[in-house]
Order: C-alpha cells, then sequence, then structure tokens
C-alpha cells in the first residue's frame, strides 16, 4: 500500500526555501518557481539549488547538459549509455551532486512536450535511483513528485498535446525543430513513474550501490533493463517464480535461492571460518548480482563468502520477508517453544514455507558439529545472523526492536534445532 506523501503546498513551501532562484534578461529578472521547474530547452549558469558546496557549483551546469544529452535535447557524440554512465559516476562519487541531478529531471520532466525526451528523462531517474538515494531531507520532495505521476498518462498526453498547440501558434517552426512532439515512444510514464517510487522506497533504505568500484555500463544497461523486468532481488517470491517459468518450469524453489546456496556449499562454505559473518568483498559481490539477475552463475568464482554473503541479501531485500508479516506477532511469541514455532511454519503459504524449509535445511548443514568446529557458526551465531533476513519488525521503537532481534533470534534457532527438513533434500 502506498502511503500519502507531502502534499502539493508544502512541496511548493520546499521549493521557495531550497531552489536557487535564476535571473534572466539584462535586467536580471528573477525566473518564477513555475518557470524554474518547467522544461527548458537552453543550460543553466548555476545550480538549481541552494548550495555551498563548490564541486557541486562547478559541476551542476555540466550535469544539465548530460541529463539534455540523454534526453535527447542537446546533441552529443556519446551513446545514452555512456551519457547515463557519466552522470551517474559523478553523482555517486559526489553525494552533493544526488539532490541537483533528481531536481533537474524533475524540471526537465515537467511541462515537457516531447513524449520521448519526457520517457528518456524519466527513464533516467528509475537508472540512477539504482545506484544512489536523494538526500533525507529532499526525498520527500521526490517522493511526492513521483506519487503525482503513478495514474497520470491521461493528464500528460493532454497536457503536451496543449503544449504543442501553444508552441504552434507561437512559432510555427517549432513543429520542425521538435518534429517527434506527439509521436509516442517509450513506455506510459506511469509505468516509469511506479517503478521509480518502489525504487526509491529501497534506496532510502538501503542507500545505494556501495563498494570502492565505480558504476559500470553494464550496470547502467541492467538498471534500464529492470525497469521492464524486475530484479530477482528486491522482488516478491511469487515475482521471481513467474518469471523463471519458462526457464525452469519444474522448480519448486527460486532459481537464484538454490544456486547460491549450492555455490556456498561447493567452494567449502561449511568448512569456512566466519561463514555468513564475515562479508565478502562488496565489489566482487556487486559483480556476482550482476550475473545472477541475468540467470548466470560465473565459474571463477573461489571465496564462498561471496554467494554466502549475496545469498543473505537476497533474502534481506525480498519485497516481503519469507515469513510474511501477518505471522510476525506470533513467531516472536512463541520464540522459546518448539512445537509452537514448528507449526507456524506448517501454516505459512506453500511458496514461503518450502523457501523457508529449504533455508532451515541448508543452515542445519552448517549447524553440525564437525562443521562447527571449522566455522566457529554454531547454532546461536547462524541464528543471529540469518533472523533479521527472514523476519521484519515494523516497529520505530528502538526499545521494542531490540527486545524483538533476540527474540527473532531465539525463533530461528528454535527452527535450526527443531523443525524436519529431510524431505527437502535434493529439492529444487
Amino acid at each position: 500500500t502506498l502511503r500519502k506523501p507531502i502534499s502539493q503546498s508544502s512541496m511548493a513551501d520546499w521549493a521557495s526555501k531550497n531552489l536557487n532562484m535564476h535571473t534572466q534578461g539584462i535586467f536580471r529578472r528573477r525566473i518564477s518557481i513555475s518557470n524554474m521547474l518547467s522544461w527548458n530547452g537552453g543550460s543553466i549558469k548555476k545550480p538549481m539549488l541552494i548550495t555551498s558546496n563548490h564541486a557541486v557549483k562547478k559541476e551542476a551546469c555540466e550535469m544539465f547538459k548530460l541529463v539534455q544529452s540523454y534526453m535527447g535535447d542537446r546533441q552529443t557524440r556519446m551513446d545514452r549509455n555512456h551519457v547515463a554512465l557519466v552522470a551517474v559516476t559523478k553523482c555517486w562519487s559526489t553525494q552533493g551532486l544526488r539532490d541537483e541531478l533528481y531536481i533537474q529531471l524533475i524540471r526537465q520532466t515537467t511541462d515537457n512536450s516531447c513524449y520521448r525526451s519526457l520517457a528518456w528523462g524519466w527513464e533516467l531517474m528509475a537508472i540512477s535511483l539504482a545506484f544512489f538515494s536523494p538526500s533525507p531531507k529532499f526525498q520527500s520532495y521526490l517522493e511526492g513528485y513521483i506519487y503525482r505521476h503513478l495514474d497520470s498518462d491521461e493528464n500528460i498526453a493532454q497536457r503536451i498535446k496543449e503544449l504543442v498547440d501553444l508552441k504552434t501558434k507561437k512559432n510555427s517552426k517549432s513543429r520542425k525543430k521538435r518534429k517527434q512532439n506527439t509521436e509516442d515512444e517509450g513506455l506510459p510514464i506511469s509505468t516509469y513513474a511506479k517503478y521509480c517510487y518502489r525504487k526509491l522506497q529501497k534506496v532510502a533504505v538501503t542507500g545505494g550501490k556501495k563498494g570502492l568500484r565505480k558504476p559500470t555500463v553494464e550496470e547502467i544497461t541492467h538498471a534500464r533493463s529492470a525497469i521492464v523486468t524486475p530484479s530477482l532481488f528486491g522482488s516478491s517470491l511469487q515475482e521471481i517464480m513467474l518469471r523463471q517459468q519458462d526457464m525452469y518450469p519444474g522448480n519448486k524453489l527460486p532459481w537464484v535461492q538454490t544456486q547460491l546456496s549450492q555455490q556456498v556449499l561447493a567452494l567449502g562454505g561449511e568448512q569456512t571460518e566466519g561463514i555468513f559473518r564475515v562479508p565478502g568483498d562488496i565489489d566482487e559481490v556487486n559483480a556476482l548480482k550482476l550475473q545472477v539477475d541475468q540467470w548466470r552463475i560465473p565459474s571463477g568464482l573461489s571465496d564462498p563468502n561471496i554467494p554466502a554473503s549475496l545469498l543473505k541479501l537476497w533474502y534481506r531485500e525480498l519485497e516481503e520477508p519469507v515469513i510474511p508479516q501477518q505471522f510476525y506477532k506470533e513467531c516472536i511469541s512463541n520464540y522459546e517453544n518448539p512445537d509452537a514455532a514448528v507449526a507456524v511454519v506448517q501454516h505459512l503459504p506453500e511458496l514461503n514455507r518450502l523457501v523457508l524449509c529449504y533455508l532451515i535445511h541448508f543452515l542445519q548443514i552448517f549447524a553440525q558439529p564437525s562443521n562447527v568446529g571449522r566455522t566457529k557458526m554454531d547454532v546461536n551465531n547462524l541464528a543471529m545472523v540469518m533472523a533479521p533476513n527472514c523476519l521484519r519488525c515494523q516497529s520505530d521503537d528502538p526499545r521494542v526492536i531490540f527486545e524483538n532481534t533476540r527474540k527473532e533470534m531465539s525463533f530461528l534457532r528454535m527452527l535450526i534445532v527443531h523443525l524436519d527438513t529431510s524431505g527437502m533434500q535434493g529439492l529444487l
């Protein structure tokens, strides 16, 4: 369920306080807020947001040119993938540029009379959200903007027609200049908006791309394709199973879950000290994630911590946790009762039950005394690192979160010790 973001008046108030008002003409008249936030075919001479950051002041005008180039409103020798890569890398490296890019995209996707340009602007916003979040200060404004486009396709089509008619009356050449004005190219804007809205909720929590390696063209391409083809990470279990029907119609479990689990074991994870506790190299994990999202497992893996870290990430990023929210209270109420804990599992939806049982069966391998001696990861440690990936506390109260964390760990420990998972052996 989408929560309603800030109101239009609150957005206007935010803009009046944070926009770096531009001027025009020989008398340097200030441009109105509505013009500051409407599509502009020219260049800008200073950042759109008030800032004291010299790096942002220096790069903002170049960023605007990149936005125009990606949207097809400015000629460039670079292809669109490389334009996006340059823009995203600048913002990924310089945190202060991120809000500037998002406000520029808001401007260039407002009152834009060219549908193709408009769609590409939204596409660049979707790609950007795969790499970094706006600042907490700007997040609610961006959220409000995206929210207002979730069901706006008819309004947008009507607005484009009005703008085209207006320009045609003012200047008969305008139609020739932007010939593609009335062409419908790209996805419906609501499709981009829904994707961006969902992505914004996640990236605000996760913080976007981590590691030392800069973004790559492959990651840009993948971020674009994810708009239409949902990632295996961050989707629901049902969506993932639907996606794999054509490739693995006989599988009862998500391919990504079984493949990563098997990779951990194939690389000797059950004999690796600190497995699931020691994180794999973040850049290697990101690279593997990219491959897995294309249904590929590379043959050159050597460190079991890399697939182990990605497996934890997959569980953690599921749209709904493996143990659905409606069972959460029941779980933390029965954290000391083995029979009641096992009973909760039996009442889960079939797909969730299979996925959870497969995970517990997998963890039971590591809980065997012969493996614990090598990994130093006994049943308590395994429960501690995996519980947050299976159960999600919805409270904002730190005391409740702290208390429930202990109960979540205890509940998962009960399952590792007492759940019979013998039926999971060999299941895919």
